[in-house]
């Protein structure tokens, strides 16, 4: 059984924003699944049930996105899981918008949820799915950048790279997370390649 949790803020005020690239990626997951994500347990909505064969629960953590890590950790406690069944998915501005990036393990960079999550699991062997949202432009503050409404280019952008980040994930549980890496890492590298020689 593998907990995938998506990060994000609860409300309908940061529903469309960047910093919830997370929740919406569980979204798309549960629609496939066709799971109900809405069970409160462990601080979160939690959706109990089958992607590609494999048992999965899905996770959107309700305690805002700094403290996301306390929701994980109950939620490991709770079905006596650890952390190597934890596959976690969080925006990044690091990203540019639309790329995806897989690694099993690393730090949280400047992500606030990542580092909760990392800090309160032990940890920095979590499975991880990074969602590219990062602007063209230098930010004058990250904070205000992620938590507006994203734009309608933004959005269309958005529904690709997540229905992107399904399929990996679809293919991290039947194959595992290397074969996800070479598929989806390398396709961003071939992608960055081209852009250079051009």
């Amino acid at each position: 059984m593998r907990l995938i949790v998506g990060l994000g803020n609860p409300g309908p005020e940061y529903q469309w924003t960047p910093h919830n690239l997370g929740f919406l990626a569980v979204d798309e997951l549960a629609s496939r699944g066709g799971i109900r994500v809405e069970r409160p347990e462990a601080k979160a909505l939690v959706g109990l049930g089958k992607l590609a064969g494999e048992e999965i629960i899905l996770a959107k953590p309700q305690t805002f996105m700094n403290l996301s890590g306390i929701s994980v950790r109950e939620l490991l406690e709770k079905y006596q899981l650890g952390p190597q069944e934890v596959l976690a998915m969080w925006d990044e501005v690091q990203l540019p918008w639309g790329a995806i990036r897989i690694h099993a393990e690393g730090s949280a960079g400047s992500h606030n949820g990542a580092g909760s999550l990392i800090s309160s699991l032990g940890t920095p062997a979590i499975a991880r799915l990074r969602l590219g949202c990062g602007p063209d432009h230098p930010l004058s503050s990250r904070k205000e950048y992620v938590l507006r409404p994203m734009k309608k280019p933004e959005l269309e952008v958005a529904a690709e790279m997540i229905a992107d980040a399904s399929d990996a994930v679809e293919l991290m549980l039947t194959r595992g997370i290397e074969s996800a890496m070479a598929k989806y890492n390398r396709r961003e590298r071939q992608q960055d390649d081209e852009a250079a020689g051009s």
